[in-house]
């Protein structure tokens, strides 16, 4: 019984490991990155004017960032930089 046990949990784990590689290959044939990008999400200029404009304008900073869908720390760290 044992025995049996041990042959499909050795078997299951070979079909893990095919899947894992096929999927490795396949994420590499397509040039794609692996993983998590490490770091915070570049802000574009756009984004940088849009929240300078509106701050100018007189509108909040949660309001802003609610807008832009970015971070009230992202709206305070651009207009801080632009200071």
């Amino acid at each position: 019984m044992f025995q049996m046990m041990s042959v499909l949990a050795e078997f299951e784990r070979s079909m893990i490991q095919e899947r894992v590689k096929a999927g490795l290959a396949r994420v590499k044939k397509h040039g794609t990155k692996l993983g998590k990008p490490l770091g915070r999400p570049k802000v574009t200029g756009k984004i940088e004017k849009a929240v300078l404009n509106a701050r100018a304008e007189g509108t909040g900073k949660r309001k802003i960032a609610k807008q832009l869908s970015i971070g009230v720390r992202t709206v305070n760290r651009i207009i801080s930089d632009a200071a």
